[in-house]
């Protein structure tokens, strides 16, 4: 037999040992998974002991029973008719209201104030250090409050309500701007989801087309005439009415037009102001984070420092700057739980008031932890894609 067909010896049997580092391993993970199931075990048991010991119903048969209380904001069709469910989906939708505005404002704030710790103006500098080391220390409860009681001590009652311009009056009751009713407002926004929808594709085309060419696409202006054609052909492809419904004062209040409420002003505020401090810290140490040589090579091109930041700093900062800016996104998501301190019904207020009347304490703390754990994995998950995306891939 030739050494080239000399057949290969097989490796000796593994003997389980506890000397085996790969088998003390196993032992100890399938110990400790044993000891948290016993521990899942006992919790489930006992609750449902004690919940049947004093005659407590449990499961999620309540959601279907009349709810049988107002909310004073809900973006969705709700009256005290409707059932738990509803009530609750609609705190779920004014929770996710709140957390997209909070998000998109926070992050254009938290971006300008950034930059402008970066600025070689001094009082710039000084200010915008002032109001980060100021706001991210101040606890956000308490900026609430703050907010709060300016919006709703300080402004005027309706009869004296500011009318800055016609058709928006600013009052203790909130800002109350003209509206738009009509059979042709579904179409409008089918239209403007449209166009968003083409302004992403065509960035995207857009990019590509720039890398391949060197060729500028003009994306904001053709972003400017989607925003604006698409809702416009929606509408008249509907043949449907369009009206202005403009807010007016009757009685002690005011009547139609768009609500925007103390409550839901102040939470927003004290989300941006607090959460855009944190921001402006991430986004200040992901352009220091840029090597400085990036700054003169582009500078020695001839390009002023505005286009240095914009087309060579920051798409190179964007990847130290994603990963802690989701944390941020995160938290402002779930401060803003502390809407019930100051009244706006959030999925917090909604499932609080569900489990006073109906006493499912357990399953409203489920459902508000699984609404909470869906929205923030989805969070995460976008910008963990966002992430990947921007990462630089090595040849």
């Amino acid at each position: 037999m030739t050494p080239q067909n000399k057949p290969v010896p097989s490796p000796p049997a593994r003997r389980l040992s506890w000397n085996d580092p790969g088998v003390r391993a196993l032992v100890y993970q399938a110990a400790a998974l044993g000891a948290v199931g016993l521990v899942v075990w006992f919790l489930v048991s006992n609750t449902l002991a004690n919940l049947a010991a004093r005659n407590i119903a449990t499961g999620f048969g309540f959601l279907s029973r009349e709810a049988g209380f107002a909310i004073g904001e809900n973006l969705i069709d709700y009256s005290p008719s409707s059932s738990y469910g509803r009530a609750i989906l609609v705190g779920l939708v004014n929770t996710l209201r709140v957390a997209a505005l909070g998000i998109v404002v926070a992050t254009i704030l938290g971006t300008l104030i950034g930059i402008a710790r970066l600025s070689k103006n001094w009082l710039v500098g000084k200010l915008a250090a002032i109001y980060v080391e100021v706001m991210r220390n101040v606890p956000l409860l308490l900026q609430l409050f703050f907010w709060y009681a300016l919006i709703t001590e300080n402004m005027p009652g309706p009869r004296q309500a500011a009318n800055p311009m016609p058709g928006v009056f600013i009052s203790n009751r909130g800002l109350k701007l003209p509206g738009l009713e009509g059979d042709a407002l579904d179409w409008m926004l089918a239209g403007l989801a449209v166009a968003i929808v083409a302004i992403v594709a065509l960035g995207h085309w857009a990019g590509r087309r720039q890398e391949a060419t060197g060729k500028v696409f003009p994306l904001g202006r053709a972003a400017l005439a989607l925003i604006v054609a698409c809702p416009l052909l929606g509408w008249l492809a509907s043949g449907g009415s369009l009206a202005l419904d403009m807010p007016e004062l009757r009685g002690f209040n005011f009547v139609g037009g768009i609500t925007l409420t103390p409550e839901f002003a102040a939470l927003l505020a004290g989300l941006v102001i607090y959460t855009s401090a944190f921001i402006a810290e991430v986004v200040r140490s992901g352009i220091q984070a840029v090597n400085l040589g990036q700054w003169e090579a582009a500078g020695s091109l001839g390009l002023r420092r505005g286009l240095v930041l914009r087309l060579v700093v920051l798409p190179q900062a964007l990847r130290v700057i994603v990963p802690p800016m989701t944390s941020q996104y995160l938290n402002l998501t779930k401060n803003s739980s502390l809407a019930v301190a100051i009244g706006y019904p959030d999925i917090v207020s909604v499932v609080n008031t569900t489990l006073n009347q109906t006493g499912q304490a357990i399953e409203g703390i489920l459902i508000i932890m699984a609404a909470y754990l869906t929205v923030s994995l989805s969070i995460s998950l976008f910008m963990n894609w966002y992430n990947k995306r921007i990462a630089l891939v090595e040849r």
